[in-house]
């Protein structure tokens, strides 16, 4: 490539530096607090593998009621020479908003001149742009009747990955659980299995931000959908989101390759009322683990 790793990572920092000195108060800017050293580390050698792709999040007051609108910024290492990926989210948009929203900001990213660097540039564009969908969905709000919300849906998710060792993938997957109040729990090892369970814009965000952007063995197996008269907190099946560890089998050597017992996973699920899935996941029907 023209632009080595090195450059486009020093860049990032330099932008990361700039965003600090524009958001310095806690909570506008939000990192890994290892993210910034562990690029540093590697610029100092570059001799060992790449450092994680730097992501934050960046919170923006928009308007006189300065309604919160966050930008979730995540950098490919070759960033600026590709584009980054990013997201803007409210708790104030509808779906439908925010996917309209997401649009027009993409659309205004790949306009600019590639190699160039573009959060400041999306930030603004956020700023100047998420009125209109906060005024439009505020006024949707007082014009709806005040009935027409009559029942929830829960809805959960069931995925199933290769594998799932590194912990940086693991505490990524439990930070969005907790961000998107979700429960559930996530399986480590070979196989790898999750479960979301709770609003379905918020499951389905979570889908999307942990998948991105080269998680390649990772499959949705199975979505149910259950309807509430009251809270969906009703009729969860997890009272939280659990780290699952069984007893493991296989090759405890570099690549920590173990195989987890499936027979305690199955009873595992029988107790969330949920053996069913055991056939969806794998394809067989589950047997004890004592059998």
């Amino acid at each position: 490539m023209a632009v080595p790793v090195k450059e486009c990572l020093e860049l990032q920092l330099l932008e990361v530096e700039m965003l600090l000195s524009m958001f310095p108060k806690k909570g506008e800017l939000s990192l890994d607090e290892d993210a910034v050293p562990s690029i540093q580390r590697y610029l100092r050698s570059t001799e060992g593998a790449l450092p994680p792709q730097l992501e934050y999040r960046i919170a923006l007051a928009v308007g006189e009621e300065k309604v919160k609108v966050e930008l979730q910024v995540l950098l490919p290492h070759m960033y600026p020479q590709v584009p980054p990926q990013l997201f803007a989210r409210s708790d104030a948009l509808h779906r439908q908003q925010q996917l309209q929203l997401n649009t027009g900001l993409a659309s205004h990213i790949s306009s600019l001149d590639s190699g160039d660097l573009c959060v400041c540039e999306a930030v603004q564009w956020v700023k100047d742009n998420s009125l209109p969908f906060l005024e439009n969905s505020k006024t949707s709000s007082e014009c709806a009747p005040k009935e027409v919300r009559v029942k929830e849906t829960l809805h959960r998710m069931w995925i199933y990955s290769h594998h799932i060792y590194r912990q940086e993938l693991r505490r990524k997957i439990f930070d969005w659980a907790k961000k998107l109040n979700l429960t559930g729990f996530c399986l480590t090892g070979k196989p790898g299995v999750i479960c979301v369970e709770g609003l379905q814009e918020h499951c389905e965000e979570f889908w999307r931000a942990i998948r991105y952007p080269s998680w390649k063995h990772i499959s949705c197996k199975h979505v149910e959908n259950v309807e509430a008269e009251g809270s969906v907190d009703d009729l969860r099946l997890f009272q939280g989101f659990e780290d699952l560890q069984f007893q493991a089998h296989g090759d405890y050597g570099l690549r920590n390759d173990y195989h987890m017992d499936l027979g305690q996973f199955l009873e595992f699920l029988k107790q969330h009322q949920s053996g069913h899935i055991f056939h969806i996941l794998f394809g067989v029907e589950g047997k004890h683990s004592d059998n």
